[in-house]
């Protein structure tokens, strides 16, 4: 018995609705395997196919679009520690790497202890170091 409306989606517009499709599902798997992504997040591919017949009824145009639903990335959130430093009078900003501010840390990659926000402890003390200067009270008595 042979099909009364014989219309593939695989056959349609010579296989070019079946590769838009093809398409749409490397995206939605693609998502799918995205760690950034919700994992059980739904995923979805609207295929709307619109059919426009001509005057005489015989003659159907049929055109195709595809919407896709994608799970979006999910936002990452940080701390910033932000204040102005005394001796420039600049507004300073940097992410607070340690759990709480003020506190060191061993970083986990070179095993270095660093400040609160990321900074070398033993770069920071050569600089204080630098900075700090002795003065001699005596010399000023004459």
């Amino acid at each position: 018995m042979e099909k009364s409306i014989d219309l593939q989606l695989s056959d349609l517009a010579n296989g070019a609705v079946q590769e838009k499709l093809d398409g749409e599902l490397k995206k939605v798997f693609a998502n799918i395997h995205d760690p950034n992504t919700t994992a059980t997040a739904k995923r979805v591919v609207t295929i709307k196919l619109e059919f426009k017949p001509d005057e005489t009824r015989k003659v159907v145009s049929v055109a195709s679009d595809f919407t896709t639903k994608l799970a979006p990335v999910e936002g990452v959130a940080t701390t910033v520690l932000t204040g102005k430093d005394l001796t420039t009078g600049k507004v300073e900003a940097r992410e607070l790497k340690s759990e709480v501010p003020g506190q060191t840390y061993i970083d986990t990659e070179t095993g270095q202890p660093k400040t609160d926000v990321g900074q070398p402890i033993d770069v920071i003390e050569k600089e204080e170091a630098k900075q700090k200067q002795i003065i001699d009270l005596q010399k000023k008595r004459g």
